[in-house]
Parts: structure tokens; sequence; C-alpha cells
């Protein structure tokens, strides 16, 4: 590396005190490490007697970012958005939240978990990905939380979710015994963590239709990664023409019925 002009800094070794657990879509999410504080002291003591910190400092430089990337961020659906926040719904581009509240909107979290609907004084309604297959059975139980998204959709304000968020917007959900669990049911499909099939890639979408992500024939580019499965593609219209990175048509993709609607994909910003 240094023959190439590349400064090497320091060099860490395989440690199993820095180890993190892992599941099915990579690290055990940092809300749910049991002695999270400790772990990063531990890591600091490893990184201080491996690299060179001087160094590192000594090198790092501003990033340019170009003019106009401001443009491509994703809107926000709403003045107030009820977002669900707990194990289950985790996943949230720090970026997208950031772009949104810097437009003058209002996160109000909630946890499904918990029995939790979204507010009634909110406009939108944005469930996340995270890990509903894990919690498939508190979700079914949770009656206040079915209840509280089926009278916020009635009234017409907007509910999406993104990958986990979708799954919990259908009308089941199979864990990993295959037992099939009741979810919200605004939407018709049911997806399956039984079946396993993994979905890895960034994507293209063109919106058929409005929806919380941008409105009808905008481009939006997100990315896919997930286990579960439709196993039941439901009789909801699709929400977008899908596509890979490398522009290979995937065809519709997504769901919507009202004001509901959801994706697999996870947006990042508009095309």
């Amino acid at each position: 590396m240094e023959a190439l002009g590349i400064p090497v800094v320091g060099a860490v070794h395989r440690n199993p005190d820095m180890a993190l657990p892992e599941r099915h879509l990579g690290l055990v999410q940092a809300r749910e490490h049991a002695a999270l504080e400790a772990f990063i002291e531990r890591l600091a003591d490893v990184m201080a007697a491996s690299v060179d910190l001087d160094a590192v400092l000594g090198l790092a430089a501003p990033l340019a970012v170009g003019a106009g990337s401001g443009e491509a961020l994703i809107p926000p659906p709403g003045q107030q958005i009820a977002i669900a926040e707990d194990a289950a719904f985790s996943f949230v581009y720090p970026h997208v939240a950031a772009a949104w509240r810097a437009a003058g909107a209002e996160l109000v979290a909630f946890s499904p978990l918990a029995d939790e609907g979204p507010a009634e004084g909110c406009d939108a309604c944005w469930l996340p990905g995270g890990y509903p297959e894990l919690h498939a059975g508190r979700l079914a139980a949770a009656e206040g939380f079915r209840a509280g998204l089926a009278r916020f959709a009635a009234a017409g304000r907007p509910v999406h979710g993104e990958c986990g968020g979708v799954m919990a917007l259908g009308a089941g959900l199979e864990d990993a015994g295959g037992v099939r669990h009741r979810m919200a049911g605004l939407l018709g499909h049911v997806t399956s963590f039984a079946e396993r099939k993994m979905n890895l890639g960034y994507r293209r979408a063109r919106l058929v239709a409005d929806a919380p992500i941008g409105r009808a024939g905008a481009v939006v580019r997100g990315h896919e990664f997930h286990y579960s499965r439709l196993v039941e593609p439901g009789e909801d219209a699709p929400l977008a023409e899908l596509f890979d990175g490398q522009g290979q048509a995937l065809g519709p993709a997504g769901a919507r019925r009202g004001s509901v609607s959801g994706t697999f994909f996870h947006a990042i910003a508009a095309g």
C-alpha cells in the first residue's frame, strides 16, 4: 500500500473482545446491545494501541459535496409524522429524518410493540424497516396498534411502510417456524420468513401513483435487503415500476390501497 502512495496508519489484529453479535440482516443493532458503552470503551482502547490517531487526524480533510445535492432529498410526507420506533421497527436513514426535520417537520415516535398507534394529531404515518418477523406474535396481539393504524388510514391520512413496515401492513406474516400471525390488514399480501430468499441491491423506482415518497412519475432511488418473501401477493395496485442498480427492469413492485402504501425497498434519495 505504501508503494502505491497510500499511508498505512495502523493495523487492527483479530480480537475476540471486538466481536459483535449478528443476525440474518447483519449486526444486532446498538439499541439491543446490553453493555454498549463498555464495548465502545474496549474498542477505543484497541484503536488507541493499534492506530496512529494523530496521523489519521493529519490526513483528514473536509469532503467537498457537490452543489445541488439537497435537491435529491425525499420530501417529508407531512408536517407531523408519526413514526414507529422500537425493536421491530428500527431502521430509518438518518439523513432522511434529518432532512424532514430541517424542512420543518416533526417526528412523533410510537411503539407498536407497546401496543401504541400513531398519534391522532399527526397527518402522516411511517413504518420503517426492522425485524417484525422476530416479534410477529407480539404485533399480532397488539390490538390497540392495529385499531389505531386502521383509524388513521380510514381518515385518509397517508400510511407508508418500508421493508419490515410493509410486512406489518399486510394481512399476515409467517415467522421462522411457519406460524402465520395476523398483521394490520391494510394491504392484502402475506409475507413469510419461513420460506427465505435473500433480496439485496440498489433499486430505482418509477412511481405509478402519488405516495409519501414522491409524486406519480417521480423516480426514487433506494436499496433492498431482506430474506422475507411474498407468499401471497394480494390484489392491491402496485406502487412503482422497479429497476435494479444496473437498470434492469424488475417489474411492478410495492402495493397501494387508498392512502396506504408500502414497498420492500428503502428510499434513499429522489432520482
